[in-house]
């Protein structure tokens, strides 16, 4: 697997290496031992499946305190615009973000690390989309950041009138607004 850092070091892009023939193609989508090796030595504990039409917005969400979360997400069909938010106060990144396109094509994952909010926009008709947690789903814990906060100024991808946003994340406060970060860990 190749790992490119992006312009927050600690998110990763992740490119498995796809063996294609005639049949179609093959690919380890996950090798604990390499993951360790070029990435982190993180347990994974639990695997998540989402499946959303064009135009959904899910997020920006995290899980706070001991229940935070890293995350090693894909797509497995479908294409998404997938973002990643520095929240660690005194981090040189603070309140920046990375957007990389994931699709079930280019295979691509995303190392969310915890400190980091996640969200994603879906471009395509449909897309499914998976993640790994290194930390089990606490719902008491649960927070996040709204997904049009002008501060962060997201380029989803999606025309604005175009979103479809659930109930919970049209209400997700600031950024400035979150007492509930994370600490910088140089």
């Amino acid at each position: 697997m190749k790992v490119t850092p992006t312009s927050i070091p600690d998110v990763l892009i992740i490119e498995p290496e796809v063996y294609r023939d005639s049949r179609g193609y093959f690919f380890e989508s996950f090798s604990q031992r390499e993951f360790d090796e070029k990435v982190a030595p993180i347990r994974f504990v639990q695997d998540n499946e989402s499946m959303s039409s064009y135009g959904v917005v899910r997020g920006l969400h995290f899980q706070m305190g001991e229940a935070a979360q890293s995350k090693l997400v894909r797509v497995v069909k479908g294409k998404v615009m997938d973002v990643a938010v520095d929240i660690r106060r005194g981090s040189p990144t603070f309140g920046k973000y990375v957007a990389v396109e994931l699709t079930g094509d280019n295979h691509r994952q995303l190392f969310i690390p915890r400190g980091f909010a996640h969200g994603f926009a879906v471009k395509s008709k449909r897309a499914v989309f998976t993640y790994k947690c290194d930390n089990f789903y606490a719902p008491g814990s649960e927070a996040g950041i709204a997904w049009n906060d002008p501060t962060l100024s997201i380029d989803w991808g999606i025309p604005q009138d175009e979103m479809i946003l659930s109930p919970k994340d049209m209400l997700l406060p600031l950024l400035e607004e979150i007492s509930c970060l994370f600490e910088y860990e140089k």
